[in-house]
Order: structure tokens, then C-alpha cells, then sequence
């Protein structure tokens, strides 16, 4: 097995070619094991366990900082110099945990199921975060550079649309569960982790199959704090850091919890929940080309001042969902949310790593990155397990505002809105995102341009979508969206002839100015 997973020196044509197909069967399946084992599903089982708020901050906190783990593993890389063999014992003892997942719905004292689950997540996500280390580096010595846009591009749509199936088929079965009287047998969670681990023991087959290059002649070795301290000493680096950690930390305050709102406040059944989700995704991968567009031709930063207020307006938004009475238009509400939160997360996370990327040294790239992923994995984590231990607090406590007009008949309430528990949180997580904004002022990105800008290129590339919808004259009415985007258009087209006009005048004026005496 070892002399199987040995690194090569010599890759052939064709061999990379099989190599890249098992990656993207590799990519497929470990796709559908997310899917199937993680996010809503770890909350909904959770749940079904009996979890309070600070199990569900803990369980949203582990994924971020098990990621500490890649520091260690960058030396382990450089000591064994064996990608494929570290990479693969990693997967093993990551997808190993699962079937033991699959087993905890039969353990009588659900205290301890949930801490069995605490613990055998810790062991996937952290064996993952180092199989994630040794990867990186495998496949960018191994997929040739010209290759590698259209390779992860690929990779991405399959991995998507494979990932919104096993979330739908995650979704109805939940939903079954959560129909069930008594809250169901759990047996639900075993056929779902079972299913997954089929699938990672699918997708970890595939991966050991792809070849291995022999790694580059190494560095002379240089200690992991010095390493780690070097990107601290550049002050703009310095304010990406401060940027990101306050914008995880805000982000992760708030969406973790999304779940827990749904199903115990709102009353939404999982099914509802994992559908939001693909619809988020879905809106997620349409405009991610389009923010790459605008991000070539403006910036991050400015993509980031458009994108960022409107994913915290979608946070804030949510306190909006428990003042709505009526089912349907509850969920279509939280559908147009999602809608609308996924494009703008699309923007704001091509960006932040693109401003990373940028903004780091090319000779000492890795040191930043790896500097801004420990420091942001820190501040994510810490979010949910502090709003997860706070959360009982807020859940006895409402704010109840009104505005009450009086007439002949005496006092009547105009206008009533009230913030309980979940509320409080996404305010102010969105309050906390406008800290965020303010450290994004402080970086330096070479041709930013005003947000501002960004904005009036989508209303124009929404404009010109409108008017392709509707060629003929006549049937320009019948959107009211295109007339009034079409309307601002012409405003903004007569105020740049107003200020043109005016400074032709002003300079005509000085040039007829009598000269000054002697």
C-alpha cells in the first residue's frame, strides 16, 4: 500500500488525465458527504439529542477552529514530503467517525449521544483540516497551471449541483423525521450517515488513485512562529486581518443559529430549511461569475462595499420573519432572504479571498494566508460558542416598540414590531458587521474604486437584462422595473451633462475675466 501511494517522478500524459477524472469523482462524492452529514443535518441531530444553544454554538465553532490544525500540518507535509499517503490517512480517520455517528440514535442516554457526537466531530473536522493542508499542495504541483481555471471551474459546478440533490434528499427525509410523533426513532440519521460514508469511502478510493508528483526540493526550514509573525509586520496586511476577523466574527454570531429560528420559533420543518439552503446556493453559483466580472474590472474592495450591507441588511431582515403571520407569505419571504443573501455572500466571498490573495507578497504568499485563515478561523469560532451561551439570556427578555396615533375614537397602535430571542442576536450581528465596514475603510488595494460604482454597473447590466426581455416598444410598460431603472438612467445621464455644462462654463467665464491691473 505504501509503494502505492509512493509520490512519482515521472507523470505521463495520459495518467493525469485519469488523475483529474478521480478528482472530480473525488469531488462529487465528497460533496455528497457534506451534504448528507454536515450542516443542517448535525444541527437537526443535535436537536433530535436534545442540544441547548451552547451545543449548537460548540458544534458551529468546531469546523472553524479545528483549522488551527493545518499550521502543524504544514510541517508534518515538509517532514514526511508523502501528499497522497498524508492526505489519504487523514480521510480514513476523518470518514471513520461516521458510521460511529450513524450508531448514536441507539445509545439510551441521549447526554451522552451528544457528547459522543461533540467528540467524533472534533476527530472528522480536525482530521479534514489536515488532509486539506497536504491537498492543497498535491493538486497545484499536480494539475498544470493552464489547466487549472478550467479544472476548478468544473469541479465547482459538479460539486454544486451534486451538493443541492443530497440537500433536498437530506431535506425530505428530515422532514419526515420532524413530522414523525414523539420526534421520530432517530433512525433517520442512520441511513444519513450511513449513505455519507458510502460515499467518502467512494470518494477516498478515488482520490489515493490520483497520481502524486515528487515534491520540490525543500525550503531551508524556518520556525512556524517566525513564519506566522512576518505578515503582522505590514500594516495594511494587518487591517485585512482586522477586517476579516471582525466579518467572521459578525457573520458567525448570526447564521449558525438560522436553523434553531427556523424550526423553534417560526415552526418550519427541516424540509423548509434544507430548501432555503439549495435556493441560496442555486442564487450563489449564477452571479459568481458576474462578481468575478466586476471584481477584474473594479475591485474587491469596492465589491465588498457593495456586497457586504446588503448580506448584513438579509441578517437583519431575519427579525423581520417572526412578526409574519400567515405561512405562505412567510416562507416565499424568507425565499426572496435567501435569494438575496446568496448573491451577495457570492461577492463577499470571492472578494475576501481575492483581497488576501492580492495583497500578499507573491514570495511569502503562504505565510499571509496561512496568518489570515488561523487569526479569522479564531475570531469565527469564538462567535457562535459566545452567542450560543448567551442565548438563554435573550430568550426571557422582548422588546416590544409601537407608534399609537389617536383620533375621535380614542388610542390605536399605528405601527408594532417585537424583537424576542433570535431577534436580538441577528441585530446585533448586523451591528457588529458595520464595525466590519469600518475596518474595510483602512485597506489598501491598488485601482480601488467607490462601491458606489459597482452599484451603477449592476442597475446597468440589470437595465440592459430588462430591455433584452422586452425588445418590442410597446411592451416596455408591462415592467415597471425596467421603466424605473431606465428613468435613473436617463437622471444620471442629464446630471453628468449638467455638471459637464456648468464646468464649460465656469472655465469660459475665468478665460473672459479682464487681466488684474499692474
Amino acid at each position: 500500500m505504501a509503494g502505492f501511494l509512493a509520490p512519482q517522478a515521472q507523470i505521463g500524459g495520459r495518467e493525469l488525465d485519469r488523475g483529474v477524472r478521480n478528482l472530480m469523482l473525488d469531488a462529487i462524492f465528497a460533496t455528497a458527504v457534506g451534504a448528507l452529514n454536515s450542516g443542517v443535518v448535525i444541527v437537526a441531530f443535535a436537536l433530535w439529542l436534545g442540544a441547548p444553544n451552547t451545543v449548537i454554538g460548540l458544534l458551529a465553532a468546531i469546523p472553524l477552529w479545528t483549522q488551527i490544525l493545518q499550521a502543524p500540518a504544514v510541517s508534518l507535509v515538509e517532514r514526511l514530503r508523502a501528499r497522497r499517503r498524508i492526505s489519504v490517512a487523514a480521510l480514513l480517520t476523518a470518514r471513520l467517525a461516521l458510521p460511529c455517528m450513524a450508531m448514536l440514535p441507539f445509545v439510551p442516554d441521549k447526554r451522552l449521544a451528544l457528547a459522543l457526537l461533540l467528540l467524533l466531530e472534533v476527530i472528522h473536522t480536525g482530521a479534514n483540516a489536515i488532509c486539506a493542508c497536504s491537498w492543497n499542495s498535491w493538486i497545484r504541483d499536480l494539475v498544470p497551471e493552464e489547466r487549472l481555471g478550467r479544472f476548478f471551474a468544473r469541479r465547482t459546478i459538479w460539486a454544486t449541483a451534486v451538493g443541492m440533490i443530497c440537500t433536498l434528499t437530506a431535506g425530505f427525509a428530515l422532514q419526515s423525521q420532524h413530522a414523525a410523533r414523539g420526534g421520530g426513532s432517530g433512525m433517520v440519521f442512520t441511513v444519513l450517515y450511513m449513505s455519507g460514508f458510502a460515499a467518502a469511502m467512494i470518494s477516498t478510493w478515488r482520490l489515493a488513485l490520483v497520481p502524486e508528483p515528487i515534491m520540490p526540493k525543500a525550503q531551508p526550514k524556518q520556525s512556524l512562529f517566525r513564519l506566522l509573525k512576518a505578515p503582522l509586520k505590514d500594516k495594511n496586511f494587518r487591517n485585512i486581518i482586522r477586517f476579516l476577523a471582525s466579518w467572521q466574527f459578525a457573520v458567525n454570531a448570526a447564521t449558525p443559529f438560522f436553523t434553531v429560528y427556523f424550526v423553534q420559533q417560526l415552526g418550519l420543518g427541516m424540509g423548509y430549511v434544507t430548501a432555503f439552503t439549495v435556493v441560496s446556493q442555486l442564487a450563489n453559483l449564477l452571479v459568481l461569475r458576474e462578481w468575478g466580472r466586476l471584481t477584474d474590472r473594479f475591485s474587491n474592495k469596492a465589491v465588498l462595499n457593495a456586497a457586504a450591507p446588503v448580506f448584513l441588511l438579509c441578517i437583519a431582515g431575519m427579525t423581520v420573519a417572526s412578526q409574519i403571520d400567515q405561512h405562505l407569505l412567510l416562507v416565499a419571504y424568507l425565499a426572496l432572504l435567501h435569494v438575496v443573501m446568496g448573491m451577495a455572500a457570492a461577492g463577499v466571498g470571492l472578494a475576501t479571498g481575492n483581497v488576501v490573495l492580492k495583497c500578499a507578497p507573491r514570495s511569502t504568499a503562504t505565510a499571509y494566508i496561512a496568518a489570515n485563515s488561523l487569526i479569522a478561523s479564531a475570531a469565527a469560532g469564538l462567535a457562535p460558542i459566545l452567542a450560543g451561551a448567551s442565548a438563554d439570556f435573550y430568550a426571557a427578555r422582548e422588546l416590544t416598540i409601537q407608534i399609537l396615533w389617536r383620533d375621535p375614537g380614542g388610542v390605536r397602535e399605528f405601527f408594532g414590531f417585537q424583537i424576542t430571542q433570535w431577534g436580538f442576536f441577528f441585530l446585533i450581528a448586523a451591528g457588529m458587521g458595520l464595525y466590519a465596514l469600518h475596518r474595510l475603510t483602512f485597506i489598501t488595494e491598488e485601482g480601488t474604486i467607490r462601491g458606489r460604482a459597482v452599484v451603477q454597473e449592476i442597475i446597468g447590466d440589470t437595465r440592459r437584462g430588462v430591455r433584452n426581455l422586452s425588445p418590442v416598444r410597446g411592451l416596455r410598460p408591462a415592467f415597471p422595473a425596467g421603466s424605473l431603472l431606465e428613468l435613473h438612467g436617463r437622471y444620471r445621464e442629464q446630471k453628468r451633462a449638467d455638471r459637464a455644462r456648468a464646468s464649460r462654463a465656469a472655465r469660459q467665464a475665468k478665460a473672459d475675466e479682464p487681466p488684474a491691473d499692474p
